[in-house]
C-alpha cells in the first residue's frame, strides 16, 4: 500500500483471511474467481509490503527489480483480464453477460499493451513522499488509463447483484480517488482500494450462504 509496510502486511493479512472465508462459502465452481479476488489482493499488498522492507535497503540489488516486476504483472496486466473474465462466469443473467463480453475483450487489449511497455523497458519502484511510485520508460496514453478504468470496473457494475454492484462501486470510487489525488502513485493507491472491498466479497457470500441455510437448500 502507498504508507507503510505495516499498513501493507495488514491489509495483505486481512483480505488473505477475509479470501480464505469467502472460498470456504462457495456451493458452485463459476464463483471460484470471485472468492479468490482477496487472495489475490493479500498477495499483491505482501508484495508491495516486501518492496517497502527492501527499497531502503538495497534499492539497485536484485530482489526490489523482481518484485517491482511481479507487483507491476499483477496491477497492470492481470486485473484488467481476469475482472471481466470473472463475471462472465459469475453473472447469471444472459443478456447482462453479453453486455460484459465487449469489456473482456478490452482488458485483453490493455494487458497486452501495458505488458508490452513494462517488458520494453526499464522499470523501478521508488518511495516518494510516504508513497510507492512505479516508473517504467513507456507511459501509457490516457485514452489506455480510461481503457484499463472501463475493463476493471464495467463488468462488476453490470451485474444484476446488489454486492457485486457495490464492489464495482467501491473499486470506481478508489481508481477516481487515486487518479484526482495520488496520480504519481496510482497504481498503488488503487489496489489499496481493491483490497479494501474484499470486505464487500466476504459479505456477498455470506449473505448466499445464510439464505441457503433458512431455505433449508
Amino acid at each position: 500500500m502507498c504508507f507503510s509496510a505495516t499498513a501493507s502486511f495488514t491489509t495483505a493479512g486481512v483480505t488473505g483471511v477475509i479470501g480464505v472465508i469467502a472460498l470456504s462459502r462457495i456451493s458452485r465452481p463459476r464463483e471460484f474467481m470471485l472468492a479468490t479476488m482477496p487472495i489475490l489482493f493479500a498477495i499483491q499488498q505482501s508484495i508491495e509490503g516486501l518492496l517497502w522492507l527492501n527499497l531502503p535497503l538495497a534499492p539497485d540489488g536484485p530482489v526490489a527489480p523482481t518484485l517491482t516486476l511481479m507487483f507491476l504483472l499483477l496491477a497492470e496486466v492481470f486485473w484488467p483480464v481476469y475482472v471481466p473474465l470473472m463475471m462472465l462466469l459469475v453473472e447469471p443473467d444472459e443478456r447482462r453477460r453479453r453486455l460484459m463480453l465487449p469489456w473482456f475483450g478490452v482488458g485483453v487489449g490493455v494487458a497486452t499493451y501495458l505488458l508490452w511497455g513494462i517488458l520494453a523497458g526499464p522499470h523501478e519502484a521508488r518511495i516518494v513522499s510516504g508513497h510507492i511510485v512505479y516508473v517504467t520508460e513507456h507511459q501509457f496514453p490516457y485514452g489506455v488509463g480510461l481503457a484499463y478504468l472501463a475493463a476493471t470496473c464495467l463488468p462488476l457494475l453490470l451485474s444484476t447483484n446488489r454486492a457485486v454492484l457495490v464492489l464495482g462501486v467501491t473499486v470506481l470510487t478508489g481508481c477516481v480517488t487515486a487518479y484526482a489525488f495520488y496520480w504519481d502513485s496510482f497504481v498503488s493507491v488503487w489496489c489499496f482500494f481493491g483490497a479494501a472491498a474484499s470486505a464487500v466479497i466476504l459479505f456477498h457470500f455470506e449473505h448466499i450462504r445464510r439464505r441457503r441455510l433458512q431455505l433449508g437448500v
